[in-house]
């Protein structure tokens, strides 16, 4: 006898439909499951068997074979677990079929035939939806991440026994509701803010020129400044995430497994801050079977890359596509995969390798040499697409002590969404352009023109400050941010005069 379940599994970031398919035949006892498993899936042979037996049912002293179409396409992954067991207790006619072809199913089986919650089930319930499917079964923890996609009833289910009794109607359970809006709004909560920041408030001003233009930015300062403090509170000034942004992030989460236990929903811009020490691999994504790696999971957010020089330079070479491009792809041998990677890049590095070079509070112990060699060690095309370099110096004990505090996090991120807001005007019906960092040089000339005396002012710092020519194009793209902060029309002299100042590694500061 056949026997056909609907499930599903994950490509890249996207869900699609896999049908499990269960011939039973009279012959010699075994148990094989083609249609390109991978070996997660071809060891849910033991887990199903001893599931379906600790369950109380009868798992058949036959041939089965189990086919996972479309056969061409690889599956990986637990989840198929529970549409094996339940397609073989189908074809043996101990669950009935009338209703298989409705419903869609996922879920890990443990040994005693409890189901584990698996990854991905936000983009299995989206490839639901678009299939015309109805229902969709679930474990209990992925219940609420399931039902975040509208038009479809998500039946959480705690073993295979709950399973078989809900097939066979011998149990109702009411599909599992929640309310977007209201998660979204709950889970939209940051907790960090600016106004813990003591000081600082030249740098706290270029990182609000950052956050309104899209800009990535490089924070250049002894250690101890608070490079890193003010790196995580960037998100927390960033427009709030659309929710169809939420979703999206939310769905590379899923896949990788790191969405947080509780959590069915993202609802904050990402933070990622990955070790030097990290792989190629780890930061672009990769794998025998690609999956994301940190430039994609800081989509819609912020990449913080701390002590930048010393990260392999090979591995730091491969965020240049990325940057540019807005997404990152992948090829092997079997599958070309292409993941979202529109993120703000934040990195900080010290200014030398001791770290206090030009710090009046400790003596630098490092030659000229030393110090060209650790500022080389990022590369040029690297540093092109950094428009901003913000020198962070050591905070004076007044501040620190001070009662004083700064601006709101919200605050600031309201003159954030009122300059963002000029830009998606400005750029409306332009395709992939949504703030100034993403101009191209026709958009940057039709944009960004400049009277007589911002020239002169932006020709005498090409020309005396050894500011070199990659700056030229960061300069109008970064005075056009802070001139839309300003709610001026035409960019002005005091506008390149700021934007020039954001340049430090471009001048002959460090040796």
């Amino acid at each position: 006898m056949i026997a056909k379940v609907l499930s599903a599994s994950i490509r890249g970031i996207d869900g699609f439909g896999v049908e499990v398919e269960t011939d039973i035949s009279s012959q010699i006892p075994r148990f094989d499951v083609v249609g390109l498993p991978d070996a997660a899936v071809k060891e849910s042979r033991d887990r199903v068997m001893a599931a379906i037996k600790n369950s109380g049912y009868r798992f058949p002293p036959n041939k089965v074979t189990v086919n996972l179409a479309p056969a061409d396409v690889r599956k990986s992954g637990a989840a198929f677990d529970l549409p094996i067991a339940i397609s073989i207790l189908a074809a043996t006619g101990q669950v009935d079929t009338a209703s298989l072809n409705k419903v869609v199913m996922v879920g890990e089986l443990s040994l005693d035939g409890r189901i584990k919650p698996v990854q991905g089930v936000l983009s299995i319930a989206v490839a639901v939806r678009e299939q015309g499917i109805k229902g969709l079964i679930v474990p209990t923890g992925n219940a609420s991440e399931a039902a975040l996609v509208p038009d479809i009833g998500v039946y959480p289910v705690d073993t295979l026994l709950e399973t078989i009794q809900l097939l066979n109607r011998e149990i109702r359970i009411a599909p599992h509701r929640v309310d977007l809006s209201e998660v979204f709004e709950k889970k939209a909560v940051y907790h960090l803010d600016f106004q813990d920041v003591k000081g600082q408030q030249h740098v706290k001003r270029a990182l609000e020129v950052a956050a309104a233009g899209g800009h990535n930015v490089i924070m250049i300062g002894p250690p101890g400044s608070g490079k890193t403090m003010l790196a995580r509170r960037v998100p927390t000034i960033l427009p709030q995430l659309s929710l169809d942004e939420a979703l999206e992030v939310t769905k590379i989460h899923s896949v990788s497994g790191l969405l947080p236990g509780g959590m069915a929903l993202i609802a904050t811009r990402p933070f990622r801050s990955p070790h030097h020490t990290i792989s190629g691999a780890g930061l672009i994504g990769g794998g025998r079977y690609p999956s994301p790696g940190e430039v994609s999971l800081a989509h819609h957010g912020v990449l913080f890359l701390d002590e930048l020089p010393e990260f392999n330079r090979n591995v730091l070479e491969v965020m240049r596509q990325p940057l540019e491009d807005g997404q990152v792809t992948i090829s092997r041998a079997m599958v070309t995969l292409t993941f979202p990677s529109r993120f703000t890049l934040v990195a900080a590095m010290n200014p030398c390798p001791c770290g206090f070079y030009g710090d009046s509070s400790n003596k630098c112990r490092c030659t000229p040499p030393q110090i060209q060699r650790y500022i080389s060690r990022v590369s040029g095309p690297l540093l092109d697409r950094i428009d901003l370099h913000i020198e962070v110096p050591a905070v004076k004990y007044k501040e620190l002590s001070g009662e004083a505090t700064g601006e709101t996090s919200a605050r600031i991120r309201e003159r954030v969404d009122r300059t963002r807001q000029i830009q998606l005007k400005r750029f409306e019906g332009i395709e992939g352009i949504f703030c100034n960092a993403h101009m191209t040089p026709k958009l940057i000339e039709r944009y960004c023109q400049i009277d007589e005396a911002s020239k002169k002012l932006l020709k005498n710092a090409i020309d005396h400050l050894g500011l070199s020519a990659r700056a030229y194009n960061r300069i109008l793209k970064v005075g056009r941010t802070i001139a839309d902060l300003d709610g001026a029309s035409q960019i002005e002299p005091v506008h390149i005069s700021e934007a020039i100042q954001y340049r430090s590694l471009d001048r002959d500061l460090w040796v």
